[in-house]
């Protein structure tokens, strides 16, 4: 009998190691997949990269007002996070000079993952200066806006939130589609807005760089101030390439002090290798995977109001 209790209890725990293995197993697979899928989750294919840069003139009416160039600069570490720099220089020409003058640059730093802004810097050297720094603080979530050091009270932001030049890079990391309602969140330290916008068509135009094949799309106005809340009609269009690079070839404005366009002119290091970012999540903040299309139109007259020195 006792030999007999003894196996029972032998046979008992090993069904019971055996139980335990299965079921370490399971959970092991469970994480492995889990994993796979986050890994999958951020793997995303970027159609810019390091050493771009796109060339735009801007004409007021007919007349050519000047000049504005957005590049790519080589990924570095902002505030401890590794980042992406684009940078954006605009000035007038000597004709419009003698009216506005505008000689503008724009630094913005996302991380890596472009799921948020890490920092924002505008500088305004024309007829109105500026020294204007953006810090975000995502513990918090929470920006500063500072110009020539004295700063604002910080302001509320929402998850994923990006600064009006990156939000041009983010949007290109997702197909537009016709007939699609967007929304997003943009703050220029300032304020945080919600907007929407509808991707009316797609359409081939011609610019001044060439022919393309491009989505027209329109943000909803109603909640962008300055010479927009004061035009009647006004009216800003955006088109870009229906490609995988989306990129903007025009910007199209109607306002009270009449009509802007800013046309693509010149393109380079635009590459077919697509770079695959494959990165730990660690500097990402808990939340912030929005889609990269939802954070760009809406608010794209912020960057038309740095292009043509309308910005206050």
């Amino acid at each position: 009998m006792p030999s007999m209790k003894m196996l029972s209890s032998d046979s008992h725990h090993s069904r019971l190691n055996v139980e335990l293995v299965l079921i370490f197993i399971v959970i092991a697979f469970m994480m492995i997949l889990g994993f796979a899928k986050s890994s999958k989750a951020v793997e995303k294919a970027f159609p810019f990269y390091p050493g771009e840069k796109l060339t735009f003139q801007v004409k007021w009416g007919f007349i050519p007002a000047g000049e504005a160039v957005l590049e790519v600069h080589p990924i570095e570490t902002t505030h401890g996070v590794k980042t992406y720099h684009f940078v954006m220089i605009a000035k007038t020409n000597p004709f419009i000079d003698l009216f506005y003058k505008v000689r503008d640059r724009i630094d913005a730093y996302t991380d890596i993952e472009m799921t948020h802004s890490i920092l924002y810097k505008k500088q305004k050297e024309g007829k109105t200066k500026k020294n204007v720094l953006v810090n975000f603080n995502w513990e918090k979530q929470e920006a500063q806006y500072s110009n020539f050091g004295e700063k604002r009270k910080p302001i509320s932001i929402l998850p994923g939130s990006f600064d009006p030049l990156s939000i041009f890079y983010a949007f290109r990391l997702h197909d537009p589609k016709e007939n699609a309602e967007i929304e997003m969140a943009v703050t220029d330290g300032k304020r945080c807005v919600m907007g929407k916008a509808k991707v009316i068509k797609r359409e081939k135009i011609k610019v001044a760089s060439g022919t393309y094949d491009t989505y027209l799309a329109e943000p909803d106005l109603k909640n962008i101030g300055g010479v927009f809340k004061k035009s009647r009609g006004a009216k800003l269009e955006i088109w870009v390439t229906a490609d995988t690079k989306r990129i903007p070839v025009k910007i199209k404005s109607k306002v009270i002090v009449g009509s802007f366009v800013a046309e693509l002119i010149s393109a380079e290091k635009i590459g077919t290798d697509v770079c695959i970012l494959k990165n730990k999540r660690s500097n990402a903040h808990p939340g912030n995977i929005l889609t990269a299309w939802d954070r760009f139109l809406p608010n794209v007259w912020l960057l038309l109001f740095t292009i043509f020195g309308l910005g206050k």
